[in-house]
């Protein structure tokens, strides 16, 4: 008797713990479904019932499958922040009421490095956030360890420095400087010169494909492949100067800003632009790409910031304001900065409207020249004229990650074999296409064109003449070698190879005759009853 009531005290904490559970996934799932599930009670076609039956099930599976992921495999999530009541507003808390809340190893993320001998500074995380570049203006490189906040490295270049990007991980990065881009170790010895791009005002490096694309001071588009050294694409972009560029993380398409309002997409492997989008009607200031690679958002001159989807190239929402800068956080947070002010935008509502989420105003006179989100941390850097900072924003970085993708906390083994796996995995150029999709599907069959009437004239006339000038006549016995027989014979040969291409005419003359005849045969409305060809009488 004992041991059954111990299994029954088992079972009774057993059940409440699965039922607990499938209530849990029941919530989750109801993220993932595609609405209500359809009424097939009405329809008559079983063939279709079905069908639409085994889709509805897929549905149904694909939900219960990405609700599990997010249970098991995505514990953490991440934190907003959010008003007690409708008077209070999230835009109007300041750090330094959010610098007292956190614990103390968030609050380290907050800071402000002053080096006005050495600015304005631009900035680049790694993908795992683990490293920071920083570039001076005025010629100060540096690589910067955010977990313990220890200066890696810094070397004095000499020269004006533009921007600064990292290649695959914190051991290279390139650095557009005046005259040329030079690539750097991760102790500040120079690997390479790339001669070939120029004065270069923009980089950005397609992690996938292992290319660093620069734009230059002449409009110049340069694709260099890092892995092997060689030039992949060289294209005049033929709008004129410009240092507004981003690569789209969905398919590897670079982005250009021009001065005319239009924003161009390019790929390696294709000299004229995939897309050439009239966006504003003043000079595009900035431009950035949401995760998903669905959403773009442009900043005009004009004053106006527009968000676009990129599957309709079609305005979702126009925001007053302008922005030199604008980046999109891992959980689509919005940042724009202008003059010596940060405002962060949100999607909370998840209907791709943003709003106002929060503000930072920097001391007066400062300039900000870029903003970026640090990859899996709530955490906004901030290159101004004045030097760097970085501020926390509540819900900006992704709480799980994945260390197959990006491992914020990688060891030296696991860094080497990560660059092995990407290195083997390297993408083609010619896989960068607006659609990634396509890849691995079957072409679509193209309609054979018929040859046209004057086409095929021209054929047999070439045909004949060919035949013409290869007849060579024999000659025979008495009486077999009249005139009057060559020329029957040779009349015979021309008629012979006339034949294909007449028979092909009498073909379509006689399909077109059939399309004529079923056209009339089908009944009109009594309005264009009158304009019907009537038959000839017999």
């Amino acid at each position: 008797m004992g041991v059954e009531l111990e299994n029954d005290t088992t079972e009774k904490t057993v059940r409440p713990i699965e039922e607990e559970i499938s209530e849990e996934l029941d919530e989750k799932m109801k993220k993932y479904q595609r609405g209500g599930a359809a009424d097939l009670k009405d329809l008559k076609d079983k063939k279709l019932k079905g069908q639409l039956a085994h889709r509805e099930k897929l549905y149904d599976k694909s939900a219960k499958a990405a609700a599990k992921y997010e249970k098991w495999l995505m514990p953490s999530e991440g934190g907003y922040l959010e008003p007690e009541g409708p008077i209070e507003k999230t835009w109007r808390i300041k750090q330094e009421d959010i610098r007292r809340e956190v614990d103390i190893s968030s609050s380290r993320n907050q800071h402000d490095v002053i080096l006005p001998e050495l600015s304005p500074y631009t900035l680049d995380f790694t993908s795992n956030g683990q490293y920071m570049a920083i570039a001076g203006q005025k010629g100060h490189l540096a690589i910067v360890d955010m977990k313990n906040m220890i200066p890696r490295r810094e070397l004095q270049v000499g020269e004006t420095v533009r921007d600064v990007v990292f290649l695959q991980d914190q051991l290279f990065f390139a650095a557009a400087q005046k005259k040329y881009t030079y690539i750097y170790g991760q102790d500040g010895v120079e690997a390479h010169c790339l001669k070939e791009h120029g004065a270069v005002l923009k980089l950005q490096f397609l992690k996938n494909h292992f290319l660093l694309a620069s734009i230059n001071k002449f409009g110049h588009l340069h694709y260099e492949d890092v892995s092997m050294g060689a030039m992949v694409g060289n294209f005049r972009t033929g709008l004129g100067r410009t240092d507004v560029m981003r690569v789209n993380p969905f398919n590897g398409v670079v982005a250009l800003g021009h001065s005319g309002g239009t924003v161009t997409m390019w790929k390696p492997t294709s000299s004229a632009p995939l897309v050439k989008m009239l966006c504003h009607h003043g000079p595009v200031s900035a431009l950035a790409f949401h995760p998903n690679g669905h959403l773009m958002a442009t900043a005009g001159k004009e004053r106006k910031i527009k968000l676009w989807d990129l599957r309709k190239f079609e305005v979702l929402q126009t925001l007053p304001g302008h922005a030199k800068t604008l980046d999109f956080s891992q959980k689509g947070l919005l940042a724009c900065g202008s003059g010596s002010f940060v405002r962060v935008l949100s999607d909370l509502s998840g209907t791709q409207t943003y709003s106002r989420y929060m503000g930072h105003s920097m001391v007066k006179g400062y300039q900000i020249k870029k903003l970026l989100f640090r990859p899996y941390e709530d955490v906004l850097g901030i290159g101004h004229s004045m030097g760097w900072s970085s501020i926390l924003i509540p819900g900006s970085g992704e709480p799980n990650f994945d260390s197959w993708v990006a491992n914020p906390f990688e060891t030296r083994k696991q860094r080497g074999e990560k660059e092995v796996r990407l290195l083997l995995d390297k993408l083609p150029p010619e896989t960068i296409m607006l659609d990634p999709t396509k890849i691995g599907t079957l072409k679509s069959a193209r309609k054979i064109e018929k040859p046209k009437k004057k086409e095929i004239e021209a054929e047999m006339d070439a045909t004949v003449e060919t035949v013409k000038g290869s007849i060579h006549m024999k000659n025979k016995t008495k009486g077999r070698n009249k005139p009057s027989k060559k020329l029957k014979k040779r009349q015979e040969i021309i008629a012979k190879a006339k034949r294909p291409f007449l028979e092909q005419q009498m073909q379509e003359n006689q399909l077109s005759r059939k399309k004529q005849k079923i056209s009339e045969e089908v009944e009109l409305p009594k309005a264009l009853q009158r304009f019907a060809r009537k038959k000839a009488a017999t």
